[in-house]
């Protein structure tokens, strides 16, 4: 065991063991829970953790219907006949033993899998002992053939026997004390009158305690009793051989105590999992030697406590000072609380925490005083200091409370400043709490030495028990006994006799204490106008956000409105097609089919532009990544799509290297419809029902002007555009054929169509 118990009790670690055990389903786990204490392996720190962390959010452990049948497994194994209610309680306790590792082994994936994995087998026992015994713990009839052949004779011999019985009561009535059968001596008998027993012809097997009253076996019966006491006996031989035999499987059993182990091992790990949630714990994270850093860290046993944080590292030690019942000594063991319960492979109470494995804790708190011993509070106080002095270092932690108390104040305070240079020496890391000033003094200019001090409310003279770190405290002395009221003529008095260099400190400590006070309200003031305007801002984002959606809102009804048109323009181009077919009629429906599509194109959306932005849809741009220029079709935001020849790019507007200003340039069949016809068709991106329809729009505006051949711009992509349309291609009779473009030009990605001129 690294750590000294008379550290852990001094820390008043015995009471977390308390909450643990009461936590605990299990004996085993009770015990366990009970003998905790820290180990100093890291490896095994690291594990328990693991296992707690499984058990808080992996798997739940439940440990119900076990009992400790430790006993009942030792006198089996030293060859004794277990009782059948013992048999059943050993074997329910085997049974939820291992209901308890299938349901860890389903629901874990974690170290608990491993370790219920580690829980024996004991089915063949289990089932041995349910099916010889019944809820009561008694021996079953078909629990061997032979038992079941002898209580089955036995049955119908106890019914015949009281048959007779009951027959002769009515003969015997006069000689009855009462009219009934009885039992006696494990014999059948019927109750007779002293006065009479003579006259009966039996056996007297017993007597009332009055003597009124013997107990007769009529003769006719004895051997009918004499054939139940055989078969009872031979019963109750085959009751015993069926139960030695039970408590030889137990004894047989030699993974049992392992079994038991690992529950009061699962037990444990149960309880601490329910600690953690009940005391609000965290997992602690493994820092490196001599580093100790807490955050929000509280006294796990003390009710509505302030949570302070606290960090050991570059600062070695720590020098608390300030007023008496400020919280010095809790923050000593809060400390030393966290390094214990970690060690112990528990979470701790702190909202993040990063601790090292350490070697032990050296502490030195309270009055030890011992009138048997001869030792004062000073003497014992010097017996625990020479100890920590002898084995402090970096992997040990030093609390000391009220270090130089119990003497003289100035030989005390030589005599903690000496220590406090010898522990910095040794590079130990600790808390030290105080009240003497020269120590306060000590700690400013000495590195490795931090003053802290305990928060006081000098207006209400109570402790705020919130630590200020970098700040020396003051013992308020003077002042609480101003505001409590004792003569002024005394209190000057006793700052004379303190002198100049204590009022000088004093002075210091609340100038010090006052700007802290300012620094906190400006700070206070920062925060509240950081939030203002944090509220200011989600303000106008929402305002924003509704703008941009009533925008959203009206291109919505706008493109709608658009599409309706164009709905109406394409039935429009079908009528006129149809007529188209009359030769004669051709030309002019095609120049009516030209201005149509004109107007009709011209009503559909364009996409949008940002105002003052060089870079729109229309805008002529280099594109270095493809060393060619191309034309810019949409503008999405921070990318452009760009038409390079047949091809459409996405690329970033970093990528690209303005030309000049012009307006948008669509191909005839994309968006604007050219004065002169156009062989090019561009059908990239398009749904399929409206591809179709341009193109065949096309192609009867292409046969109707003798225009051969076509290229129809489909793209690559999977395929699915390319097939259909050629699918529809293969329909039409004004095509003559259709192939793939020439690599160069396009390759699969461009449908060639001649047409019949």
């Amino acid at each position: 065991m690294p750590f000294q118990s008379h550290a852990l009790d001094t820390l008043d670690f015995p009471r977390v063991r308390e909450e643990l055990s009461r936590r605990t389903a299990t004996r085993y786990g009770a015990e366990r829970a009970g003998a905790i204490v820290p180990s100093d392996d890291a490896v095994r720190i690291a594990r328990e953790l693991d296992e707690l962390e499984d058990a808080l959010f992996g798997v739940s452990v439940q440990l119900g219907g076990i009992s400790d049948i430790r006993e009942h497994y030792a006198r089996a194994y030293d060859g004794k006949v277990l009782g059948g209610s013992e048999v059943l309680e050993v074997a329910y306790t085997l049974d939820a033993a291992m209901t308890l590792r299938r349901s860890v082994v389903a629901g874990s994936r974690g170290p608990l899998r491993e370790l219920a994995q580690d829980i024996g087998d004991h089915v063949m026992l289990v089932r041995r002992a349910l099916e010889s015994l019944d809820r009561d713990g008694q021996v079953r009839d078909d629990a061997s053939p032979k038992l079941r052949q002898i209580r089955r004779r036995l049955g119908p011999l106890r019914n015949e026997i009281r048959d007779k019985l009951t027959g002769l009561l009515d003969r015997w009535a006069d000689v009855l004390q009462e009219h009934l059968v009885t039992i006696r001596r494990d014999r059948y008998v019927l109750p007779v009158k002293a006065s009479f027993v003579g006259q009966v012809q039996g056996i007297v097997v017993d007597a009332s305690a009055t003597g009124q009253t013997y107990f007769v076996e009529p003769a006719t019966i004895t051997p009918l009793n004499n054939e139940l006491a055989r078969l009872q006996l031979e019963e109750e031989a085959e009751v015993r051989r069926i139960l030695l035999e039970l408590s030889g499987l137990i004894a047989a059993e030699t993974h049992l105590p392992i079994t038991l182990t690992l529950l009061g091992e699962l037990d444990l790990i149960a309880a601490k999992a329910a600690l953690a949630r009940d005391w609000r714990l965290n997992r602690p994270e493994r820092a490196p030697r001599g580093e100790y850093q807490l955050t929000e860290a509280r006294h796990p046993l003390i009710e509505n406590v302030v949570p302070n944080d606290l960090s050991l590292g570059d600062t070695q030690f720590l020098l608390i000072t300030g007023p008496n019942m400020g919280g010095k000594t809790a923050t000593l063991k809060t400390l030393g609380l966290a390094v214990a319960m970690h060690q112990c492979g528990m979470y701790v109470p702190a909202a993040r925490a990063r601790l090292p494995v350490i070697d032990d804790i050296l502490v030195d708190i309270g009055d030890e005083q011992s009138i048997e011993a001869s030792l004062s509070t000073f003497a014992a106080h010097l017996r625990n200091l020479e100890r920590v002095l002898m084995h402090a270092g970096r992997d040990t932690l030093v609390l000391i409370d009220e270090l130089g108390s119990g003497t003289d104040p100035a030989e005390g305070a030589a005599l903690a400043q000496a220590m406090l240079e010898r522990l910095l020496a040794q590079d130990a890391r600790g808390v030290v709490t105080s009240h003497l000033a020269p120590l306060k003094l000590f700690a400013l200019e000495t590195p490795g030495l931090k003053n802290a001090s305990m928060g006081f409310d000098l207006n209400n003279l109570a402790p705020t028990y919130r630590l200020q770190v970098g700040q020396p405290g003051r013992s308020f002395a003077l002042a609480i006994a101003r505001r409590m009221g004792l003569p002024e003529p005394l209190l000057q008095r006793a700052e004379t006799v303190l002198g100049p260099e204590g009022g000088l400190l004093e002075q210091l400590l609340e100038n010090l204490e006052r700007e802290r006070e300012e620094l906190r309200r400006e700070l206070e003031a920062a925060t509240s106008a950081r939030r203002e305007t944090e509220a200011a801002l989600g303000r106008a984002e929402e305002q924003r956000a509704e703008l941009q959606a009533r925008r959203d809102e009206l291109l919505a009804e706008a493109h709608s409105r658009a599409e309706a048109l164009y709905a109406e323009a394409l039935d429009q181009v079908r009528t006129l097609r149809s007529r188209a077919r009359d030769d004669v009629a051709r030309p002019r429906v095609m120049e009516e089919l030209r201005q149509l599509r004109r107007a009709s194109q011209q009503e559909r959306p364009q996409p949008q532009e940002f105002k003052g932005d060089p870079l729109k849809v229309g805008s002529t741009v280099d594109v270095p990544a493809y060393g060619s220029a191309g034309q810019v079709l949409e503008v999405r935001g921070d990318e452009l799509v760009v038409q390079l020849g047949v091809m459409k790019v996405n690329v970033r507007r970093r990528d690209v290297r303005l030309k000049q200003e012009q307006k948008v340039k669509v191909p005839a069949f994309a968006g604007t419809a050219p004065r002169a016809f156009t062989r090019e068709l561009h059908l990239r991106g398009q749904h399929v029902e409206e591809a179709i329809e341009e193109l065949r729009d096309a192609v009867a505006e292409a046969s109707a002007l003798r225009e051969t051949p076509l290229r129809v711009v489909h793209g690559k992509g999977q395929g699915v555009l390319r097939r259909l349309i050629r699918d529809y291609l293969k329909t039409d009779k004004r095509v003559a054929s259709f192939h793939d473009a020439e690599p160069f030009e396009g390759g699969h990605g461009v449908t060639v169509v001649n047409l019949k001129v």
